[in-house]
């Protein structure tokens, strides 16, 4: 069984939109590629007609995937998120509590994520503690810092390359870990180390 991924209306169409495009206009420009490369004589020794075959192939499997996720695709209903806590779509004005500075981040599906636009996965650290707290709520945060190869951050497991984990290394407890992330520089204090 598939996973069911989830996505804003916008999203959903962006989807949709890209699955037309590769059927209607990518499709047939591969098969002419084909079409063209088979006039060109013994097939055998045609490298463009192994490559025309080749990019088909893979245009196919682009298609398959899309598709697939499609059938598994759903749509967040808006109209039933509060904004009493935060949650996917909540647009989150932060303050970094040690120099004042406010950021302002939009948790979207992970497949919607944008740091520059202010969109960052639901299944990013920030996100993943800032999820059902209420306005004036401080978020704390745990992470298990792991080799690269090992990283999930749904588990809590970040890689020891990701720009929180190396703000994060060397730090005692008390100690305030400054991590510069797109949207400017975030504060943390270590509240405690454990194995």
């Amino acid at each position: 069984m598939n996973e069911v991924k989830y996505f804003t209306e916008g999203g959903m169409q962006k989807l949709k939109e890209e699955l037309e495009k590769l059927k209607s206009v990518e499709r047939p420009a591969i098969s002419q590629q084909i079409a063209e490369a088979r006039e060109k004589g013994d097939l055998s020794e045609n490298a463009e007609y192994d490559a025309a075959k080749n990019a088909q192939a893979m245009l196919e499997l682009k298609i398959s995937k899309l598709e697939e996720t499609l059938i598994n695709a759903r749509v967040i209903n808006e109209s039933q998120l509060g904004n009493e806590k935060i949650a996917i779509l909540s647009k989150v004005k932060l303050k970094n509590l040690k120099t004042g500075a406010k950021m302002t981040y939009t948790i979207v599906p992970e497949n919607e994520a944008d740091i520059k636009a202010g969109k960052i996965s639901v299944n990013s650290p920030i996100a993943r503690g800032l999820l059902g707290k209420k306005p004036g709520e401080t978020a704390e945060m745990t992470y298990t810092i792991v080799p690269e190869n090992e990283a999930d951050i749904k588990a809590g497991k970040i890689s020891v390359n990701s720009p929180i984990a190396r703000g994060l290394l060397g730090k005692k407890p008390g100690e305030t870990a400054e991590i510069d992330v797109p949207a400017g520089r975030l504060s943390f204090e270590i509240l405690d180390i454990s194995r």
